[in-house]
C-alpha cells in the first residue's frame, strides 16, 4: 500500500493543515508583564499622609469593606484620606465623603508625639456625629527574630 502526500502528488503542493494546539506563549508574557506592574504599583496605593504610629500587640482586622482614614499628624493637622480639613469642616466632610452611611468604619491614625487627649477629642467628635465604627490604628511590633 503506498501513501500520497497530503496535497495530492501531482502538483507537488500541499494542503494547510490547521494546528490543533493553542499557543498560550503571549498569553504567559502580557500576565508576567501585568504582574509586574501590579507588584510595583501596589505599595504606591496606601494612604499617603505620613504618621508615626505605635506599635501594638493586637491582631490585625481582616475586613473587606475600605474604610475613611481620619489622620491627626505631629503638628495637630488632620486629614479625610489625604485631604487636610480644619476641625470645624471635620464632621461635614466626614459625612458628605461616607454619604451620610453612618455605619462606614473610620480609622483614626494620630501620629505617636500627639498628646493622647487630641486623638480622643478628633474620636469623640466623630462618635458625637454618629458614627458607630470608629478605630484606632497601630502599627504591629516587629517579631524579636526581625529586630
Amino acid at each position: 500500500m503506498a501513501m500520497r502526500p497530503l496535497g495530492g502528488g501531482r502538483g507537488g503542493r500541499r494542503r494547510y493543515q490547521p494546528l490543533h494546539e493553542i499557543n498560550v506563549t503571549p498569553f504567559v508574557d502580557v500576565m508576567l508583564v501585568l504582574l509586574i506592574v501590579f507588584m510595583v504599583t501596589a505599595p504606591l496605593l496606601t494612604v499617603g499622609v505620613p504618621v508615626d504610629l505605635p506599635k501594638t500587640e493586637a491582631a490585625q482586622m481582616t475586613d473587606q469593606v475600605e474604610p475613611v482614614v481620619v489622620s491627626v499628624t505631629a503638628e495637630g493637622s488632620i486629614f479625610i484620606q489625604e485631604t487636610e480639613v480644619t476641625r470645624d469642616e471635620l464632621v461635614p466632610r466626614l459625612t458628605a465623603v461616607t454619604e451620610a452611611k453612618r455605619d462606614t468604619r473610620v480609622f483614626v491614625r494620630g501620629d505617636r508625639a500627639l498628646v493622647y487627649g487630641d486623638v480622643m477629642a478628633v474620636m469623640g467628635m466623630i462618635s458625637a456625629a454618629g458614627f458607630d465604627k470608629v478605630a484606632l490604628l497601630a502599627v504591629l511590633p516587629r517579631p524579636k527574630s526581625d529586630r
